[in-house]
């Protein structure tokens, strides 16, 4: 049961990936058309709002623009195929690990790839910014970072809190 787990989170994962991705790059064509930044979809990816409250000009806008839409036409696409052969592994009548593994294997490539990328033009993005911009960006950084922290030792202290409770319980 555990490995069917893991092949229905890593086939999760290769949709959701692609979904970032697109959400991305859709959200900060959005962000450029409209002259700032909005979190709604950003939200569900942490680094997808990495310029969020900075006050661009014009000509940093149009930059960013094009780097966005030079991401778009390089962009590594999701095989529909490789997510429908893992599928069919999952539901298949015997387990094969060694090939969900290989399926699995390939399709985090892709992923790692298309994070790399999307890096890369983070990367570009960022240094299109002043010195002042990306101070901003670093204080915004590191209040995200602690707001993350905070929410990770909650949720940890509250797994702790379950796993004592059910133990006690038996």
């Amino acid at each position: 049961m555990h490995k069917v787990t893991v092949v229905v989170i890593a086939s999760a994962m290769g949709i959701s990936f692609s979904n970032a991705w697109a959400a991305d790059v859709t959200a900060m064509s959005k962000v450029h058309q409209n002259g700032g930044l909005t979190t709604g979809s950003m939200a569900q990816n942490p680094q997808s709002h990495m310029f969020d409250g900075i006050n661009l000009t014009e000509y940093q806008r149009q930059q960013m623009r094009d780097l966005m839409q030079q991401a778009r036409h390089e962009r590594y696409p999701t095989s529909i195929d490789d997510l429908e052969i893992m599928h069919n592994l999952v539901i298949a009548d015997k387990f094969d690990e060694a090939v969900v593994k290989a399926q699995a294997e390939k399709l985090a490539r892709v992923q790692v790839a298309q994070q790399v990328e999307m890096a890369r033009v983070r990367n570009q993005m960022y240094h299109l910014l002043t010195p002042e911009q990306q101070a901003v960006l670093q204080k915004r950084h590191q209040q995200r970072m602690n707001e993350l922290r905070v929410q990770t030792n909650m949720q940890q202290a509250s797994s702790l809190q379950a796993v004592s409770s059910n133990g006690s319980n038996q």
